[in-house]
């Protein structure tokens, strides 16, 4: 079983691997918040195969708005998922959960203090957040710290650690308590060019959540869980096609066969964006 030594493991090794600097700093001394600012939207078309979801829901056609922007101190990233788009009766989430979104807003302190708090390969530093809401009665919000890291070959890397509140969890005990942490990385970095400007890129995200012991008790639930992406995209100005494999670990907190199903093991995941 994942605990804090494992943390602490992956933390210590970051912290080796990122002992070479590549990437300026964010310095916002002079006073200008606005010259980092970008904006972006997809529309993905998304098809999960054999997923390690609660409840078996394995397969999957969804459409997903994915975005994210930075206007002075404020970093954004989020997507809204619809599920079954096509409303087939052979989706494993037919007549189930519509939608799910996730917003994840980060302040700049170096903005918010118009200072520069980089330190070695250390290139930003925020309060993050995250909220993770969907449609039938999930509500749950992460607050901590992040910070964006160059890495080796990866580049700016994000990543943050939070604490869990857990504001709406199906009736479950834990509701409008804090139950847990997370840790999360995220990444995309292009590993090859093509001769007509379109790239392959390595995109991926990795979260671990720990220490979620309020629903223990039952046996139904873990105290840890993963979440591990790693999906190749070939993109150009507007378009990209992509395939991700994802490793599960107690998927959403829910113990692998403990009654809800398998929610350990892989996942494929095949999409097809349109970038506006």
């Amino acid at each position: 079983m994942l605990n804090y030594k494992f943390l602490k493991s992956i933390l210590s090794t970051l912290l080796i691997c990122v002992s070479v600097s590549y990437v300026q700093a964010a310095d916002y001394k002079d006073g200008d918040l606005h010259k980092n600012d970008y904006g972006w939207l997809q529309l993905n078309l998304m098809q999960s195969v054999n997923a390690k979801l609660p409840y078996d829901i394995k397969n999957d056609t969804y459409l997903e708005t994915e975005f994210g922007a930075r206007y002075g101190i404020l970093d954004l990233y989020g997507y809204v998922d619809i599920f079954d788009i096509f409303d087939r009766k052979q989706d494993d989430r037919h007549d189930g959960d519509n939608f799910f979104a996730k917003i994840s807003p980060r302040i700049s302190l170096d903005g918010l203090f118009q200072s520069d708090f980089s330190f070695g390969p250390v290139k930003e530093l925020y309060i993050a957040n995250v909220n993770n809401i969907g449609d039938r009665e999930l509500f749950e919000q992460y607050l901590g710290i992040g910070a964006d890291i160059d890495m080796p070959w990866f580049g700016l890397v994000g990543m943050n650690l939070y604490a869990r509140y857990v504001r709406e969890n199906y009736n479950e005990p834990n509701e409008g308590k804090w139950d847990g942490y997370m840790f999360s990385t995220s990444w995309s970095t292009p590993v090859y060019q093509f001769t007509n400007t379109s790239t392959l890129n390595y995109q991926g995200y990795f979260d671990y959540q720990f220490g979620a012991n309020k629903l223990t008790n039952n046996p139904l639930y873990s105290n840890n869980a993963i979440e591990w992406y790693n999906g190749f995209y070939w993109h150009t100005d507007h378009m990209a096609i992509g395939y991700g494999l994802k490793y599960f670990r107690n998927m959403a907190l829910v113990k692998n066969n403990s009654g809800a199903g398998k929610t350990s093991g892989f996942g494929h995941y095949f999409s097809v964006s349109y970038k506006f």
